[in-house]
Parts: C-alpha cells; structure tokens; sequence
C-alpha cells in the first residue's frame, strides 16, 4: 500500500482546503517579517503548486503528473474554488499553460556584519490571501470529499496513489459540531484507491495558552489536555509508513511512529514541512 509511483499514467490529487475567515488577519512572524496568517499561507500554497508544477516540468514541457485543487471557506458560509478561472480542479499542465501572476514578496536577511536588510523576492500568486467572516469548515471539507470521490472513481485513476489533501485553518468549524466534524473526516479518509485510502492532513495554525505544539503526533503525543487538538488528531489520517523517515527528520531521530497527519500551535516552518512532507516525498517517474 502506497507505493505507486507518480506517473502520467497514474497521476496523483492534491486538494488544499484554506481557511479565509476573519481571523486569518492576525498576524504571524513568517521568512523573517510580520505578515497575516492569511498571506503566509497563500506563499506556502503558491510554493507548493510552483514545486509540484517544476517537478512535472521535462525536457517534453510539463507532464500531467498532477490533478490539482484548492478550497477557500470564509465569509457568511462561503466556499469556493480558489484556482484561476474558477476551476474546481486542474491538471498541472493546465495550470503550467496560464501567465504566472507574480507578488514582490519582502524578506528579511542577516549580512556578514549580523545587521539586517531587506530583500524583494518574486514569488507565484495564484492564491491570493483571503480574510473575511466565518468558518464553514465542514462545508469545504465535504468539497474536497466530492472532489477525492469523483477523482477516485474515475477508472484512469483506480491504482493510483490516492488523494491528498491538506486543511489548513487556524479556528473552530462555525457551520458543525466536533461529531460532525469527525464524520465528514471519517468520510474522506474512506475514500481511496487500490494503492490506500486518501490522506487527510490537519494543520491549525493558532497558538493555545500553554504555547505547546503537536507536530505530526504519535497517540501520547495527542494526549495533551486540549479539546481542539484531540478532535484535529481525531480527523486526521494515519501517516503510511512511506513518509516516516521524512517525519523523524523534522521531529528529531527519536521520534517513533506510528504518526498522525496533524499539526497544532505549529510555526510557519513547520507548516512548510507538514505541506512539503505530505505532498513532495512520493516518487515521481
């Protein structure tokens, strides 16, 4: 299980389900600035499709080793599709075919002397940040079920690795409860193909009191007194054992698995890791 190889004749899904509501306009320290929630993770999903999108690229053009989607939920209940055009999902190549619109991103860095300057860098924007109203997370979740189902059950795609996909908020679900939540979880990790079940990754972005994070946690890990971490482990997917020694390498040599695809009170890092271990680490050919 979960050892298909990436191809054009068995490509993979990538669905990223992003929190847009009001309080994505807190701010973080991300690259070495300030900036909101909301741009941090519109960078990180925009460098994550530019990877997927150079690592499909050959000396033929760009392979479709890719089926891509993006979700935004915010406003009053409001989902909808984020990718250019409106598009529910997308082939790689299809988004390799669109002008790349391009942010002037500003970072910080150390020169030899120890002081700081600052640096403009373009990076792509095919997300832009979102931060309005409320939390409709079951709703974009059960989105992204219908769109790893439909995926699924197309023939071409019956032995391929199975979906992925990546829910990055940093509030509660305002449209369910947490049984609810569980459920449509439940759902998609049921979905799936002849090679696994589909992984559902977790990633809350908001610190708790105590300050503690849980990183790709084992069942001890999950154990830590706090009702939203227990319901996020609880939602999420059971890490393949594919993806261990990318795990322990961010987490430290002592880390046993089994792990578990979540994420709480992570730092910006840690969300680049979670997004770039669950997604990057699959062998393409």
């Amino acid at each position: 299980m979960y050892t298909q190889s990436i191809t054009r004749n068995h490509r993979a899904a990538f669905i990223l389900v992003i929190d847009g509501s009001g309080s994505m306009a807190e701010t973080l320290r991300f690259r070495g600035r300030t900036t909101t929630k909301a741009e941090a993770v519109a960078a990180v999903a925009n460098d994550l499709l530019f990877e997927l999108l150079e690592r499909a690229r050959r000396d033929d053009g760009v392979r479709d080793y890719y089926d891509l989607a993006a979700i935004g939920y915010s406003g009053d209940d409001e989902v909808v599709p984020l990718l250019p055009g409106g598009r529910k999902m997308m082939r790689v190549s299809e988004l390799a075919e669109l002008e790349m619109p391009v942010r002037t991103e500003t970072v910080e860095h150390r020169l030899p002397d120890g002081s700081i300057a600052l640096r403009e860098i373009p990076s792509p924007a095919w997300i832009e940040p979102r931060a309005a109203g409320q939390t409709p997370m079951y709703q974009a979740l059960a989105e992204a079920r219908d769109l790893a189902a439909a995926w699924c059950a197309r023939r071409e795609n019956a032995e391929s690795f199975p979906p992925v996909i990546f829910n990055i908020t940093d509030g509660e679900a305002t449209d369910c409860d947490g049984d609810e939540l569980r459920r449509v979880a439940e759902q998609i990790r049921a979905l799936g193909t002849a090679d696994g079940k589909a992984l559902l990754i977790n990633i809350h972005l908001a610190a708790d009191e105590s300050g503690r994070t849980i990183f790709f946690p084992t069942e001890e890990e999950a154990g830590y007194p706090n009702r939203y971490a227990r319901l996020l482990y609880d939602c999420s997917s059971p890490m393949p054992a594919l993806f261990d020694a990318a795990i322990r390498e961010v987490k430290g040599a002592g880390a046993l698995p089994p792990f578990r695809g979540m994420s709480f009170n992570a730092s910006a890092t840690e969300l680049i890791a979670m997004l770039s271990i669950g997604s990057i680490s699959v062998k393409t050919e």
